[in-house]
């Protein structure tokens, strides 16, 4: 489903605290986003904290709450959250290997013409991504979502990035 009106923005602010502490800096983002679709309003919005550590890892915590409005239904907020944890493996010149794992909780709501639903859900995943030149690299993740009603999903993706 495609919205027929979309508007966004995000602020960034990084803090630098020291260069040989075990807190090397914290970045706060915080977002809002609209859709509007033929018979739904939706608002979201995100804030997130990510924690610079020595040795390039990083520790982020993003919390998303979303409100949705369907025709004919109550306005309603759902909150979400995520924690991931990255990891440099290994470095070779400019290739270099990394790792993540993250956890996600959340609820959501859906909606077709003649059913309303929601579902609520907590995700296990990681990935990996390689860098072979400053520029580019691949990245590859797996996740598993357990959500109520006893019902699971198992996602498995590959990207390809390239940055100008």
């Amino acid at each position: 489903m495609i919205p027929e009106t979309e508007a966004f923005f995000e602020l960034d602010h990084g803090f630098k605290i020291s260069e040989d502490k075990p807190l090397r800096g914290i970045e706060v983002i915080y977002g809002q986003h609209w859709y509007w679709y033929a018979f739904a309003r939706i608002l979201t919005t995100n804030e997130t904290a990510i924690v610079y550590l020595p040795r390039d890892w990083t520790w982020s915590i993003e919390l998303t709450e979303a409100r949705s409005h369907f025709s004919d239904t109550n306005i309603d907020w759902r909150p979400s959250g995520q924690t991931r944890l990255s990891f440099p493996l290994a470095h070779w010149s400019e290739r270099e290997l990394s790792g993540n794992v993250f956890f996600a909780v959340g609820t959501e709501d859906f909606a077709q013409v003649d059913q309303i639903g929601s579902f609520a859900s907590q995700t296990y995943g990681g990935g990996l991504r390689f860098r072979f030149t400053p520029r580019q690299d691949v990245t590859a993740y797996g996740a598993f979502q357990q959500r109520t009603q006893d019902r699971a999903q198992t996602s498995f993706g590959f990207s390809y990035g390239i940055r100008f």
